[in-house]
C-alpha cells in the first residue's frame, strides 16, 4: 500500500440517486429499496439517507459524528435546490419526513415523523400555495402529534383524547369531518399539551425539527419495543438503523388524494391478485395504524383509473425485478402517483410455500432459491390443528383473515393483562380497536390478535405475521371497550375479560366460547391420509410436498427420530425419518414393568437381582423387535438405562405418609418399608449428575448385559424371519474411555453368546452419546472405543451451561431474555460459542482417532431449524429429533445444503 494513499473518510449521508438495493446493512432496507426504485425510474420523491453507521457513531458516543451536521446541510441544500424550496420557508414551503429504516424489517417499532417544516408561520403558506386551509391545518396538528410523542415523548393518549373530543364537539366521528377551524383549534390543543407535558414550546424552526427527529429516530433503535422485537425476531442489535428524509407528497389534499400499502400477491394466502388497502384524503400512517378503515385497493380503478393502471405496472416491474412478493407503499398527490416504499414482504407460512413454488413455475428463481423462500419454523406452523368445520359454533362477527391459525383464549383488552395471564399459563386472545407499538409484548403472549379496525396491512396484521400469530382485524360489527374491559357483539352479548372466544385467522371468523380442532391438512399429508395431486388435495399440500422433494434431493445431514415404541417408529417413518437416532430403555420400564424395576433395586442378593433381570429380558426383547421390524431396513439407536434408579420408585412423600400410616393403624407395610429404605439410600442432591447413565450399568452386574442380550436376541430374531435389523447400541453418559471399555467388553462378550447360540450373524455397532464436557475435550480417545457419537445436546447444555434445566426455566430465564443475555432458550436453539464449540472440538477429534466415525445429534436441537443448520456446517451426519419434528429438521436440512448469504427473508 502506498504511504501517500489519502485516508478513507466515513460518508454518512447518500442521496438516493447513489444506493441500491444490495447496501442494506448501510442504508437500512428502507433506504436501500428507495435508491433501487429510484434506480428504475419509478417516480419516488427526492431524498437522501443517513446511514446505519451514524446511528451506530451516535449510540456509543452519545452524539452524532462530527461530519454529520454538514453532511446533512449539503443534501439539505442539494434537496432545496432541486425542490425550488427551501425547508420550512414562510410562503411556500418545502416538507420533508423523518423515518427509520434498519436492515430488517421492523414494522412500527421505530419513529417517523412526518410534515417536518410546519410552523406558526409556514402553515400558512402552505394552505395558500396547496389551495386548502383544512389540509394545511390537518398537517399541522399531525405533525405536532407524532412529533409530540416520538420526539419530546409525551404520552400519545393526550393527543388522542383532545382529537376525541373535537370531534364530539363538532359531533362527527371521523376526523376527515373537520373543518379548517376545528383543525385550528386543535393545533393550539396540542401546542398547549407539549408545553405543559414537554416543558418547552413545539420547535419552531424547521432545522431544529428535522434534528430532534433524527436523533429520536437513532434513539429509538434502543427503544424498549424495539429491543423486545428484536429479541422475538433474532435481529442482532448491534446494526443500528438508517434515517430517511424524503421530501413529503400529500395523500391528505382532498378526494382526488390518498395513501395506500399495496402487495404484488397476497401476504396471507399467496394468491396472485390485487390485494392492499386504500384511503383517500389521508397520510400514510392512518393506514398502518388501522384508525381509519380502508377500502380495498382493486376500488382505487374506480376513484382514479390513471393511477391505478400506473401502480399495477410498477407492481409488476418491482416482483419481476425483486423476483419475490413485494411490499409498497404509496401516496397519491392530486391525481400523481408516488412510490414511498418498497420491500420483500412479510407472508404467511401457506403463502411462504405457495409462493415459492409459484416463482419456481414462472422460472423467475430455481429450486435453490425457493429453499432460501420458507423455513422450518413456518412448516412447523402449518402443521398446527385449525378449527373444525363440522362443529357446533355461534359465530359473532367476521373481520380480515390477517394471518391464518386457530387460536381459542380467554379475551383480554390491555397488553398488561395478556402478559400477566399468560405468564400465570392461562391462553389468551388479545382484543384491541387497533393494535400500537406499544401492545408488542401482549402481541407476543396472546394465542392470537383480534381488533374492530384495521386492514391487511394494519399493525396488527403486519406484526402477526411476521410473528406467525393468529390474527383477525377489522372486524367493524364488534363493538370494543378497552377501559370497560369488554366487547359487544351483535345482537347485544356482551364478552367480558375472560370469557373464552376463538378467532380464525383463514377466514376472519370470530366465534364465542372454545371451538374444537382438527388436524392440520398438512400433517395428513404427512400421515399418508392425503395426496398431492389428488382431486381432493389442498392445494397447500402441493407446495409443501414439492418444497420437501426439493429439500430431500438437496441435503446431505440425514434426518432420524427419537421414538421408544414401535407407534411412534411408524409415525416418524411416514413423517419422513431415515431410522432412529434415540430410543430410550427407561420408557419401556414404566406402567406395569414398574414392579419388576423394584424387585431389582431392592434385591439384596445377587440371586435376587439375577431374577429380576431374568423377568425384565423378555419383555424388553419384545420391545425391540417391534422397533427392530417397525424400521426395517434403517438404523435404531438404543440407547441403555439413563436415568437415576430412584426414578422407578414411589416419591419420598408420599411413600412416607403411606407408611406412617401403616404403622398407626399397625397393618402390614414390610414392602412399603423397604421401598422406603431405597429411598432413601438412593437419594440424590443432584441426581442429574449422580448415579446415572454408563455408572449404573459399572455399580449394577448384569443391567447393561440384560439390555444388550435383549437387543441382539431381538435382532436375531428379526433376522431369522428374513428381516433386516440395523441395531446400534449406545451407552449414556460417559466421561472417559475406560468407562466404555469395560461396558464394551461385557457387551461383545453377550454378543458373541448370541451369535452363537442362535446361529446369526450380528453386526451390532457399539458407541456413545457426548453429553459431558470432558467427553467432548477427550473425544480423540473416546473415539478409539466408539463405533459413533451422538451428541446428547439437552444434557451437554445443562452441564457446560451449569443449568439445571428442570429448573432454570420456571426461575430466571424470562429475566435472561428480557435482558438480553442470551436471545433465545440454549435448550431450545443451539449456543454456538460455548457448547457448540464442544461438539465441534469432539467432532474433529473423533474423526481423526476414527475417520469412519458415525457422528449425529439426538436431544431436541436436531429439530430445532437454526441448530440444525450449525450441525450441517460442523459436518456431522444425522440429526435426530421427535416424529412431528421430522419434516421441519429435513425442511432445514435441505436449506442449510443450499444456503445463500443473499438471502434473507425476515
Amino acid at each position: 500500500m502506498s504511504e501517500n494513499k489519502a485516508p478513507h473518510v466515513a460518508k454518512f449521508v447518500y442521496d438516493f440517486t447513489e444506493g441500491n438495493k444490495d447496501l442494506k446493512d448501510l442504508l437500512g432496507g428502507k433506504g436501500a429499496n428507495l435508491a433501487e426504485m429510484t434506480n428504475l425510474g419509478l417516480p419516488v420523491p427526492p431524498g437522501f439517507t443517513i446511514t446505519t453507521e451514524a446511528c451506530k457513531g451516535y449510540l456509543e458516543n452519545g452524539e452524532e459524528p462530527a461530519a454529520l451536521r454538514d453532511e446533512v446541510s449539503a443534501h439539505l441544500d442539494a434537496l432545496e435546490a432541486r425542490m425550488g424550496k427551501k425547508l420550512g420557508q414562510a410562503d411556500d414551503p418545502l416538507l420533508v419526513s423523518v423515518r427509520s429504516g434498519a436492515k430488517f424489517s421492523m414494522p412500527g417499532m421505530m419513529d417517523t415523523v412526518l410534515n417536518i417544516g410546519l410552523s406558526d408561520k409556514s402553515v400558512q403558506g402552505l394552505a395558500k400555495q396547496a389551495g386548502d386551509e383544512r389540509f394545511a391545518w390537518d398537517s399541522y396538528r399531525r405533525l405536532i402529534q407524532m412529533f409530540g410523542k416520538t420526539v419530546l415523548g409525551v404520552e400519545g393518549d393526550l393527543f388522542e383524547e383532545a382529537l376525541e373530543k373535537a370531534k364530539d364537539a363538532k359531533k362527527v366521528k371521523v376526523d376527515t369531518d373537520l373543518e379548517a377551524a376545528d383543525l385550528k383549534k386543535l393545533v393550539t390543543a396540542f401546542k398547549k399539551i407539549v408545553k405543559k407535558e414537554a416543558g418547552r414550546d413545539f420547535p419552531q424552526d424547521p432545522r431544529e425539527q428535522m434534528d430532534l427527529a433524527i436523533k429520536a429516530v437513532f434513539e429509538s433503535w434502543n427503544g424498549d419495543r424495539a429491543k423486545l422485537y428484536r429479541r422475538q425476531e433474532r435481529i442482532p442489535h448491534d446494526l443500528g438503523t438508517a434515517v430517511n428524509i424524503c421530501s413529503m407528497v400529500f395523500g391528505n389534499l382532498g378526494p382526488d388524494s390518498g395513501t395506500g400499502v399495496a402487495f404484488t400477491r397476497d401476504p396471507a394466502s399467496g394468491h396472485q391478485g390485487v390485494y392492499g388497502d386504500y384511503l383517500q384524503n389521508a397520510q400514510g400512517e392512518d393506514v398502518v395504524a388501522g384508525i381509519r378503515n380502508t377500502v380495498p385497493l382493486a376500488e382505487l380503478e374506480r376513484i382514479d383509473k390513471k393511477s391505478y393502471d400506473q401502480l399495477m405496472q410498477i407492481m409488476e416491474t418491482l416482483e419481476n425485478h425483486y423476483k419475490d412478493l413485494c411490499d409498497i407503499e404509496f401516496t397519491i398527490e392530486r391525481g400523481q402517483l408516488w412510490m414511498l416504499q418498497t420491500r420483500v414482504g412479510k407472508r404467511t407460512a401457506g403463502a411462504a410455500f405457495r409462493i415459492a413454488t409459484q416463482l419456481v413455475d414462472q422460472g423467475l428463481i430455481d429450486e435453490t432459491e425457493a429453499l432460501q423462500r420458507v423455513t422450518g419454523a413456518q412448516l412447523a406452523q402449518l402443521m398446527f390443528p385449525r378449527f373444525d368445520e363440522k362443529a357446533k359454533v355461534e359465530q359473532v362477527g367476521r373481520g380480515i383473515a390477517a394471518s391464518p391459525g386457530a387460536a381459542v383464549g380467554k379475551a383480554v383488552f390491555d397488553s398488561y393483562t395478556a402478559v400477566k395471564w399468560s405468564r400465570s399459563g392461562e391462553k389468551v386472545i388479545l382484543v384491541r380497536r387497533e393494535t400500537n407499538p406499544d401492545d408488542l409484548d401482549g402481541m407476543i403472549a396472546a394465542e392470537g390478535i383480534l381488533t374492530s379496525r384495521g386492514g391487511k396491512t394494519s399493525h396488527a396484521a403486519v406484526v402477526a405475521r411476521g410473528m406467525g400469530k393468529t390474527c383477525v382485524c377489522g372486524a367493524e360489527e364488534l363493538e370494543v371497550d378497552t377501559k370497560r374491559r369488554r366487547m359487544t357483539v351483535p345482537g347485544g352479548h356482551v364478552v367480558e375479560e375472560g370469557d373464552v372466544i376463538s378467532i380464525d385467522g383463514s377466514t376472519g371468523k370470530v366465534y364465542l366460547g372454545e371451538v374444537p380442532v382438527v388436524p392440520s391438512p398438512v400433517v395428513e399429508y404427512f400421515e399418508g391420509r392425503m395426496h398431492p395431486g389428488a382431486d381432493d388435495a389442498d392445494e397447500l399440500v402441493e407446495a409443501v410436498h414439492r418444497m420437501m422433494a426439493f429439500a430431500d434431493r438437496k441435503r446431505r445431514l440425514r434426518v432420524r427420530a427419537n421414538a421408544d415404541n414401535a407407534e411412534d417408529a411408524l409415525r416418524a417413518r411416514r413423517f419422513g425419518a431415515q431410522g432412529i437416532g434415540l430410543c430410550r430403555t427407561e420408557h419401556m420400564f414404566l406402567g406395569e414393568r414398574r414392579e419388576m424395576v423394584e424387585k431389582l433395586i431392592l434385591a439384596d442378593t445377587g440371586e435376587e437381582r439375577e431374577a429380576a433381570l431374568t423377568e425384565l429380558l423378555p419383555l424388553q426383547k419384545k420391545d425391540f423387535v417391534e422397533l427392530f421390524e417397525a424400521m426395517d431396513g434403517l438404523p435404531v439407536t438404543v440407547r441403555l438405562l439413563d436415568p437415576p434408579l430412584h426414578e422407578f420408585l414411589p416419591d419420598i412423600t408420599e411413600l412416607s405418609v403411606r407408611v406412617a400410616l401403616a404403622e398407626s393403624r399397625q397393618e402390614p407395610h414390610e414392602n412399603d418399608l423397604r421401598l422406603l429404605q431405597a429411598v432413601h439410600r438412593l437419594h440424590e442432591q443432584n441426581p442429574m449428575l449422580g448415579l446415572r447413565g454408563v455408572r449404573l450399568g459399572l455399580v449394577i452386574p448384569g443391567l447393561f448385559a440384560m439390555q444388550v442380550r435383549a437387543i441382539a436376541e431381538a435382532a436375531a430374531e428379526r433376522k431369522a424371519a428374513k428381516g433386516d435389523p440395523r441395531a446400534e447400541v449406545m451407552i449414556p453418559l460417559v466421561g472417559t474411555v475406560q468407562e466404555l471399555e469395560i461396558v464394551r467388553e461385557e457387551a461383545d462378550k453377550v454378543i458373541a453368546e448370541v451369535q452363537s447360540a442362535t446361529g446369526t450373524e450380528l453386526k451390532l455397532a457399539i458407541g456413545t452419546m457426548i453429553e459431558l464436557p470432558r467427553a467432548a475435550l477427550t473425544a480423540g480417545q473416546i473415539a478409539e472405543a466408539a463405533e459413533f457419537f451422538s451428541f446428547g445436546t439437552n444434557d451437554l447444555t445443562q452441564t457446560v451451561w451449569g443449568f439445571s434445566r428442570d429448573d432454570v426455566e420456571a426461575s430466571f430465564f424470562t429475566a435472561y431474555l428480557e435482558k438480553g443475555i442470551f436471545g433465545v432458550s440454549p435448550f431450545e436453539t443451539i449456543d454456538k460459542d460455548g457448547v457448540g464449540s464442544l461438539v465441534k472440538l469432539a467432532a474433529e477429534a473423533g474423526r481423526r482417532t476414527r475417520p469412519d466415525l458415525k457422528l449425529g445429534v439426538c436431544g431436541e436441537h436436531g429439530g430445532d431449524p437454526e441448530s440444525v443448520h450449525f450441525f450441517h456446517e460442523v459436518g456431522l451426519d444425522y440429526v435426530s429429533c421427535s416424529p412431528f419434528r421430522i419434516p421441519v429438521a429435513r425442511l432445514e436440512a435441505g436449506r442449510a445444503a443450499t444456503q445463500s448469504t443473499g438471502s434473507d427473508h425476515r
